[in-house]
């Protein structure tokens, strides 16, 4: 008599292989998670570490170092500050000469991971060429990052802020909502929206060396590449003076501009116009009947219901009498369109003094609209 042997079969050993790939998969997403959690905690530590210890140095010397080199004594210009293994401090920049004297200084993990902490914020988490903005009470902001520079294609619908490219363009608003989501190492980071580039805005009108009168309000803010010579846009530099390549050494045409906590800008006011995420629906400001014109913010418009308020005068309390001539922009809208339209921000580079700057306002476009003059900023 023959005997029955017991084993599995094919199809239980099928679900067994399935439930343990079910299992290593999950294990795997698992560890990653913690792995970054792990990275990021340890990129936090660095800064905060490095943010005291300059603190401390400068309590003691009445100056932030001029370096972080670590084959260097310690003296009054420079200062070793060590990082965690993987991680590595980049783009330590300070400012001794302002009247506060500030610093910025990044810890970035195997080249994608990046943190930033300034004098006068605490570390957050920014990619790569982002730098962070200070938050804004008016927008309802709190501190983020932005790019530093416009948006630049490096293939496969992954945007970069690298300044040796010429801004990405000929981009609907559809899609640079999209491509926003495909920052190396940014799963979380978005289009630039209304409230946040106006806490931008807002931020650098408020600094006095963005005025040619070094004043807020005197004279005119720097307003970028937008004479129309050369005739398209322009990469960017190391200079972070930003006049390259616009033929310029100085006025209106220096294309960086200055935050609050020392981070540096470029083409906020022109070189291309640049999508927000911002949709209106009727509400715009304008003059009832005269549909689409360039206007001046004081050109007796209506304000409209937009919302966050883009008006000069919510930005800054000094705003509401300015126009072109302080540089800040004009105004493409009407208050007779009710029907879906898209913003865009920005000058491009033959708009020309008068319209283009930090607060122009366009509307006109539809979400799929593209133009060879149009580009885009992520946020996050």
């Amino acid at each position: 008599m023959s005997k029955k042997s017991d084993g599995f079969t094919i199809v239980e050993l099928l679900v067994v292989i399935v439930v343990i790939g079910i299992l290593a998969a999950i294990t795997i997403v698992a560890y990653r998670g913690i792995a970054q959690k792990a990275t990021e905690a340890s990129l936090v530590s660095d800064l905060d570490n490095a943010s005291k210890q300059l603190k401390l140095f400068f309590a003691e010397n009445d100056t932030y170092p001029a370096t972080l080199n670590c084959s260097l004594p310690d003296s009054t210009t420079n200062k070793c500050i060590k990082s965690s293994n993987g991680n590595a401090y980049t783009e330590y920049q300070v400012d001794n000469n302002s009247s506060a004297p500030n610093f910025r200084l990044s810890s970035v993990n195997n080249g994608i991971t990046s943190y930033r902490v300034t004098s006068d914020s605490a570390p957050i988490a920014c990619p790569v060429g982002f730098i962070v903005v200070p938050g804004s009470k008016t927008y309802g902001t709190i501190d983020f990052c932005v790019m530093k520079y416009e948006a630049k294609d490096t293939g496969g619908g992954k945007p970069a802020s690298i300044m040796n490219e010429k801004p990405w363009v000929d981009v609907s608003q559809d899609s640079a909502k999209i491509y926003s989501k495909n920052v190396i190492g940014c799963p979380d980071c978005h289009l630039i929206s209304e409230a946040e580039w106006l806490t931008i805005a807002q931020d650098v009108i408020s600094v006095p060396g963005n005025w040619s009168g070094n004043v807020v309000g005197s004279g005119y803010i720097y307003g970028g590449h937008n004479d129309g010579t050369p005739a398209n846009s322009l990469a960017a530099s190391t200079d972070d003076k930003g006049y390259s390549d616009t033929g310029e050494t100085s006025g209106n045409q220096r294309r960086t501009l200055t935050l609050t906590n020392g981070e540096i800008i470029w083409d906020l006011a022109g070189n291309v116009r640049e999508w927000t995420s911002g949709q209106v629906t009727g509400g715009q400001p304008g003059i009832v009947g005269s549909g689409y014109a360039w206007r001046e913010w004081t050109g007796g418009l209506t304000y409209g219901t937009m919302s966050p308020d883009p008006h000069p005068g919510y930005v800054n309390p000094l705003g509401g009498s300015w126009n072109s001539d302080q540089g800040i922009g004009r105004t493409w809208l009407s208050s007779d369109d009710t029907g879906l339209k898209v913003l865009v921000r920005s000058g491009y580079w033959d708009d020309g003094e008068d319209n283009a700057g930090v607060l122009m306002l366009g509307s006109g476009y539809a979400t799929s609209s593209v133009s060879p003059t149009i580009g885009f900023r992520v946020a996050r």
